[in-house]
């Protein structure tokens, strides 16, 4: 392939993977908010869009897929809510600091492979779909991409001249040197399985069973990394509202606000869909090999679960 092509062909990919994370994130935030609402005995967003049905007999309507639009209704209203920024903020890396969370995000989804050798309206995509096929560093690569997001915690928490701020700040760095160590370790069962640091390889040594049947203690201990990475509780320690007032991001408005909540959901995409393909085998399933398509479905069954 000429250089061209393959600037093409990861120009067509990444067009279509950043479609997928952007939804997949907008509609990430609803099924959290409609879980959560059910928890709680509560409606949740039901109001911005839904598909009215009639009741048999009369009586009030039915909502099928009450509050879908929820997620568009939300970006209008961060687009629209005024910016404000502290007087004493360094204003460069204040600014800079929510695109630092959300790049990371993005750029880690460069590595993985989303289905097998495909054709699509004439175009091969060959060894597999990917926007990096050829990356042989690719699981190098992810590491260090996920420590850089951590630079736009603590810069949001220096820049913004706030205590509460910097002490969430400092609390992220903390955390990201306790669990960055476990992390690479485990990270490290699959290359030695798979005898590679690409993706591909590390996808294909698993056509005759999963890693995280051989080796699940590294998949817990993965799995607990991915959720001190994504802030969640039991390790929200640089978000924690009862002692930080909301932590790192407290001096944020508007859609700068939005990006560090953007970057939250699609981390959480972008590290299922790694550990999807390090320990459960990727796009690949039954029937793969005659239907390439099949590997997105399985793929994104796996992410979502």
């Amino acid at each position: 392939m000429t250089p061209g092509q393959i600037a093409l062909r990861a120009l067509i990919v990444g067009f279509i993977v950043s479609f997928a994370i952007i939804t997949g994130f907008a509609y990430t935030t609803l099924l959290e908010r409609k879980l959560l609402a059910k928890l709680q005995h509560r409606v949740g967003p039901n109001r911005a869009g839904y598909i009215p049905l009639p009741r048999r007999g009369g009586g009030p309507e039915r909502k099928l897929l009450a509050g879908f639009l929820q997620p568009a209704a939300d970006a209008v209203k961060l687009f629209f809510k005024e910016d404000m920024r502290p007087a004493k903020a360094e204003r460069i890396t204040y600014n800079l600091a929510p695109m630092l969370t959300v790049m990371p995000a993005i750029i880690l989804l460069a590595v993985i492979p989303w289905a097998g050798e495909i054709n699509i309206f004439g175009a091969e995509f060959t060894p597999y779909f990917a926007i990096a096929p050829g990356l042989n560093v690719a699981v190098l690569f992810m590491l260090a991409i996920t420590s850089i997001s951590v630079y736009g915690v603590v810069l949001a928490g220096w820049s913004s001249n706030s205590k509460y701020a910097v002490l969430g700040g400092i609390r992220a760095s903390a955390q990201m040197i306790s669990y960055e160590l476990a992390l690479g370790l485990t990270v490290l069962i699959p290359i030695m399985l798979a005898d590679s640091m690409n993706m591909g390889d590390i996808v294909a040594a698993q056509a005759n069973g999963w890693f995280v049947f051989r080796q699940p203690i590294a998949a817990i201990v993965f799995f607990i990394g991915m959720m001190a990475e994504l802030q969640r509780a039991p390790f929200d320690l640089l978000e924690a509202e009862q002692e930080l007032s909301a932590g790192f991001n407290v001096e944020y408005s508007g859609m700068r606000f939005g990006m560090f909540f953007m970057a939250e959901y699609m981390k959480m995409i972008s590290l299922s869909a790694i550990a999807a393909t390090l320990f459960f085998g990727g796009y690949r399933g039954p029937f793969v090999d005659q239907v390439p398509i099949l590997g997105f479905v399985y793929l994104f069954i796996k992410i979502f679960i």
